[in-house]
C-alpha cells in the first residue's frame, strides 16, 4: 500500500502539483485498496486525476470509458503533454488500418480511453480480453442515466461489458448526481452486491454567481448586452443548433468579440480546432448546445449564459461548472422566458417511445415503417431485443418521462423562485447551503457595481483570426497513436 508522502510525490512527480483537491486522494486509497468507487466531486477539481494517478500504482491496463470524442482528445493530449506516451484514444477519427494497429498492439499501452460504443465492437471486446485490465473507469458516469435510456442505449451496457473483462476494479466518476442518479450508476455497473465506496462531495461552487433574467420576447437584445458588459471567454448553451449559429453571427457584427458556434452539425476535425481555438483564447465566446464543454481543459471560462432553460438540475450545474474554474469570481446567467417550457417538453416528447411504438415493436413489425424518429425506435426495439415484457418496457417509459417532466419543473421553479437561488439547487441534490455567499445570487442580490469594477471589458480590437487554419491546425495536433 502506497504511503501518503509517496501519493503525494507521485502527484508532484506526474502532474506537478504539491497538495491534493478534495476527494482526490480519498477515492485514490480507496482504489489501491482494492474497492470499487463512485466519486462525485464539483466540476473543475481534477477527477481525471483520480483514475490517472490509481492507474499508475496499479500493474495492469486503466480502461477509460468516455462520453465524447472532443473529451478522451483531449484528455489523451493532456497525458501525452505531460510525458505519458503509453496512452492511446480508440475512436472514429482512426482509419480502419490504424485502429487494427492498435488492437493488434494494445499491449504497448497504460491507459486506454474509448466510447460505449466501440467497447461492445466484437473486435475490440476480443482484444480487450487479452490484456490484464487493473482499472474500468467511466467519466461522466451520470450519462449512464442521463442518455442510456434516451439516445445511447450501449450505456446500459457497461455491466454486461464489465463482465466480459472480469469484473475489474471500477471507478466511477461524475460531478452531478442525485441519490437515485448515484443508485442507478451502481446498479447499471452490477456493483451493488461489491463492496464499494461512495466518496461524495458537495455539488456546489461558491464563486459562480448566480443569475436569471426574465424576458419578454427581447432575450437576443438582453444576451447581447450582457456579452457587451461581461468579460470574456464565455460559453453560451442554447437547444437549438439554428440559434446558436444566429447568435454566433449577430456577435460577430455587433460586438468588438469573435465567437464561433458549435454543435452536432459541425464535422469533428472543425470542432477539435474550435475547441482548441477557444483554450487558446483565439475565440472569446462560443454559441454552442450541450454538445460543447464536457471535460475542457479551460480554468479561466468567467462566465456560462443560457438562452433556452436547460432540461434538468443536474444539465445546469454541469454546464455552468465550466465557469471558474481557477477559482475567481464567475457568472451564471439564465435567461428566462415562458415560452421555454414548450421547447424543452417537445425534446423530451421525441426522446421517448410512445405505447403505440412500443406496442409496434412488440409485433415485430418493419420499425422502418414506424412513424417515430431514430432515438424513438431504437429504445423501442431495445426492450424486445432484450426480452423485457411489454409491461415492464410501458412502466421503464412512464417513469422515465415522470422523472424529466419533474426535472423540467425544477429548473421552472428555479427560474421563478423568489428565495436564494444556490439554496434552491443545493436542494434538489440533497444539500443545504452551508454559509452565505456574497453576491451569491439575483434572489438575494447582486452587486453589479464589483462586477463592473472586476469584469467589464475594454474597448479592444477584434481578434484578427488565421483564415487558413490546415497548417495550425496539423502543427497542433500530431495525434501520435504508434
Amino acid at each position: 500500500m502506497y504511503r501518503e508522502e509517496q501519493l503525494k510525490k507521485l502527484l508532484q512527480v506526474k502532474f506537478g502539483y504539491p497538495e491534493f483537491r478534495e476527494g482526490q486522494q480519498e477515492a485514490i486509497e480507496a482504489a489501491l485498496n482494492g474497492d470499487h468507487t463512485l466519486v462525485m466531486l464539483p466540476t473543475g477539481t481534477g477527477k481525471s486525476i483520480c483514475y490517472q494517478l490509481s492507474g499508475y500504482c496499479l500493474e495492469g491496463k486503466v480502461l477509460v470509458i468516455s462520453p465524447l470524442l472532443s473529451l478522451m482528445q483531449d484528455q489523451v493530449e493532456q497525458m501525452k503533454q505531460k510525458g505519458e506516451k503509453r496512452v492511446v484514444a480508440l475512436n472514429s477519427l482512426l482509419s480502419n488500418e490504424e485502429k487494427k494497429y492498435l488492437l493488434d498492439h494494445l499491449s504497448i499501452y497504460k491507459f486506454i480511453y474509448l466510447s460505449p460504443e466501440m467497447l461492445q465492437q466484437e473486435k475490440v471486446m476480443r482484444a480487450l480480453k487479452k490484456q490484464n485490465i487493473a482499472l474500468f473507469v467511466v467519466d461522466e458516469a451520470h450519462c449512464i442515466s442521463q442518455w442510456g435510456m434516451d439516445f445511447r442505449l450501449d450505456y446500459l451496457h457497461l455491466g454486461w461489458a464489465r463482465k466480459q473483462l472480469g469484473s475489474p476494479l471500477t471507478m466511477a466518476l461524475t460531478a452531478t448526481a442525485t441519490k437515485r442518479v448515484r443508485k442507478e450508476i451502481l446498479s447499471s455497473l452490477d456493483l451493488e452486491k461489491e463492496p464499494f465506496q461512495e466518496i461524495v462531495y458537495s455539488v456546489d461552487r461558491p464563486n459562480i454567481v448566480l443569475d436569471v433574467i426574465h424576458c419578454d420576447q427581447n432575450k437576443d437584445e438582453q444576451v447581447l448586452e450582457k456579452v457587451a458588459f461581461l468579460e470574456p471567454p464565455g460559453i453560451i448553451y442554447f437547444s437549438s443548433k439554428a440559434a446558436a449559429d444566429e447568435m454566433a453571427e449577430k456577435i460577430n457584427q455587433q460586438t468588438s468579440f469573435y465567437a464561433e458556434s458549435y454543435h452536432s452539425d459541425i464535422d469533428s476535425a472543425d470542432k477539435i480546432k474550435i475547441q482548441q481555438q477557444f483554450i487558446r483564447d483565439d475565440i472569446d465566446i462560443i454559441c454552442a448546445t450541450s454538445a460543447f464543454g464536457m471535460g475542457i481543459n479551460k480554468n479561466n471560462i468567467r462566465y456560462v449564459l443560457h438562452y433556452h432553460l436547460p432540461a434538468s438540475p443536474e444539465d445546469y450545474l454541469q454546464e455552468i461548472g465550466r465557469a471558474g474554474r481557477d477559482g475567481k469570481k464567475s457568472i451564471a446567467v439564465l435567461f428566462y422566458e415562458s415560452g421555454d417550457y414548450a421547447i424543452q417538453k417537445y425534446f423530451q416528447d421525441e426522446s421517448l417511445p410512445t405505447r403505440k411504438m412500443i406496442d409496434w415493436a412488440y409485433r415485430k413489425q418493419n420499425m422502418q415503417l414506424l412513424d417515430a424518429n431514430e432515438i424513438q425506435k431504437r429504445m423501442a426495439a431495445y426492450f424486445v431485443d432484450q426480452h423485457i415484457d411489454q409491461q415492464t418496457a410501458y412502466q421503464t417509459v412512464m417513469e422515465r418521462k415522470r422523472i424529466k417532466e419533474e426535472q423540467l419543473s425544477y429548473m421552472i421553479q428555479y427560474s421563478e423562485t423568489k428565495d436564494c437561488k444556490r439554496a434552491f439547487l443545493l436542494h434538489y441534490f440533497g444539500e443545504r447551503a452551508m454559509e452565505t455567499t456574497e453576491n451569491c445570487c439575483s434572489s438575494c442580490s447582486i452587486d453589479w457595481t464589483d462586477f463592473e469594477k472586476t469584469m467589464k471589458t475594454k474597448e479592444k480590437k477584434a481578434k484578427e483570426v488565421t483564415k487558413n487554419w490546415q497548417k495550425s491546425f496539423n502543427a497542433l495536433f500530431l495525434f501520435s497513436y504508434f
